[in-house]
């Protein structure tokens, strides 16, 4: 049996380092609710879910009984030809719960990534306008339309150019920091100012197809919105007839205590795209939208030999069905609400904790190097990171400086206890001086 270093050498060696960010060596061997073990036997608490696509946690009985149960069955045949019960039943239950009081339909792929190529296709065949409307430092993925739609980091488009045309990027609305440098954040009306002076100016609101939010802008650092932005964008798009849609990949499906995040701000999305935690882990992608959109496009203009895998299907019914026995949705409020209320503690006692955001078990600690300017420390994240590591916890560090918190839902109150006094002894230790030896060269995006 190979041994931790060879195996780690292999990896070196073989795996092409642009699909990794790197952070610490961390070899898993197996994993069951927020427990993670590692090749030597090691514990970790698991705070970032993988990328949060492990929402109910790892490896739950009912998960896995059905996948064991569907794959003794039929492993897969193409939906693209034929139909099986696990991806009609998906469908019918994902309109369920996706938000909005109007007939949808669903279309299945692989990740969130060519979900929200899908939404590209969907937006100018149902509107036949050309142009996409994103936000500066979204992340909607690695395929060329969600890269495309994506302004995050330059790494993503270097070399790789032409990109998907007719993407364009507006402000976030941050409620932390405000615009081009600008300490304090804007007001809604000074956040919207850019893109209506582009739809004045040079793009036309009748060649805009879709503006694509994120509610809680995830791996740029886990941002909130001032509060009546989305609310206005919305009426904003509607009134020129550009419909709005939310990648809720990171968000959805409990993360921020609703099935889709933008029921936090009363909005119905036109379109909604899942991935990540949608089959517990296994790969699987969804776009759920109004009918009349969803029946835009005609065979085979969005479609995947191996989307909506029977299997997978088994494993994301099973996953929304133990979401609700479990009141997964609830917990996630509760839990982020314990959690929230000790991090705003830290805020007030620890000079380098400058914001604390989020909605449910999707939380962010900004780490800064001066609270008044608000300056981004990444160093200081990375080593508190680092340090969590050695202790047993595994949290990564997004948007520079931000510590993303984002469990399992299914994390125990005891567990969620014992990893916030362990994030408040690290704190205590940084804030000592140390931490001071940390070398974090390489690591984060």
């Amino acid at each position: 049996m190979a041994t931790y270093s060879e195996l780690m050498a292999k990896d070196e060696k073989c795996f092409a380092k642009a699909g990794r960010i790197s952070y610490y060596p961390l070899l898993i061997s197996h994993a069951h609710g927020s427990t993670l073990v590692d090749f030597n036997g090691k514990e970790y608490i698991d705070l970032l879910s993988s990328a949060s696509a492990i929402n109910i946690g790892h490896s739950p009985q009912k998960v896995v009984d059905a996948i064991k149960n569907q794959a003794e069955k039929m492993i897969h045949y193409t939906p693209a030809y034929m139909y099986h019960e696990p991806a009609i039943e998906l469908a019918e239950k994902l309109c369920e719960i996706t938000p909005g009081d109007f007939e949808k339909k669903v279309t299945f792929g692989l990740s969130g990534s060519d979900a929200n190529d899908g939404l590209i296709k969907y937006s100018r065949a149902y509107t036949g306008r050309p142009n996409i409307v994103t936000f500066e430092n979204a992340y909607h993925g690695s395929t060329y339309g969600s890269i495309s739609m994506s302004a995050i980091n330059l790494k993503m488009r270097q070399k790789i150019g032409p990109l998907v045309p007719n993407m364009w990027h507006i402000p976030f609305p941050d409620a932390y920091r405000g615009l081009y440098g600008k300490i304090e954040p804007n007001t809604v009306e000074e956040y919207l100012a850019p893109f209506k002076q582009m739809l004045k100016t040079y793009l036309p609101a009748e060649e805009v197809a879709c503006v694509v939010i994120e509610t809680l802008q995830g791996d740029g650092g886990l941002l909130e919105p001032v509060p009546g932005y989305f609310e206005a964008l919305y009426d904003l798009c509607h009134q020129h007839g550009i419909l709005f849609a939310v990648d809720d990949v990171q968000q959805g499906l409990g993360r921020t205590g609703t099935w889709c995040s933008l029921e936090n701000f009363g909005i119905a999305p036109d379109l909604v795209v899942y991935g990540k935690s949608l089959a517990g882990g296994m790969p699987l992608s969804a776009i759920v939208g109004r009918k009349e959109i969803m029946d835009s496009l005609e065979a085979p203009a969005h479609l995947f030999t191996t989307a909506a895998n029977p299997v997978c299907c088994a494993a994301s019914l099973a996953t929304l069905e133990m979401i609700e026995e479990e009141n997964l949705l609830d917990e996630s409020t509760r839990k982020g609400t314990i959690a929230k209320k000790r991090m705003k503690d830290w805020q007030e006692r620890y000079e380098f904790v400058g914001d604390v955001r989020g909605l449910g078990l999707s939380l962010g600690i900004d780490i800064v190097a001066n609270k008044k300017e608000k300056t981004k420390d990444e160093v200081a994240a990375l080593k508190i990171c680092n340090r969590l590591f050695e202790k047993g916890a595994v949290m990564i560090a997004i948007g520079e400086s931000v510590l993303r918190f984002q469990p399992p839902l299914v994390i125990t109150d005891d567990e969620l206890a014992y990893v916030l006094d362990l994030i408040e002894e690290t704190f205590e230790e940084l804030a000592q001086g140390k931490l001071d030896t940390y070398d974090v060269s390489g690591q984060g995006w």
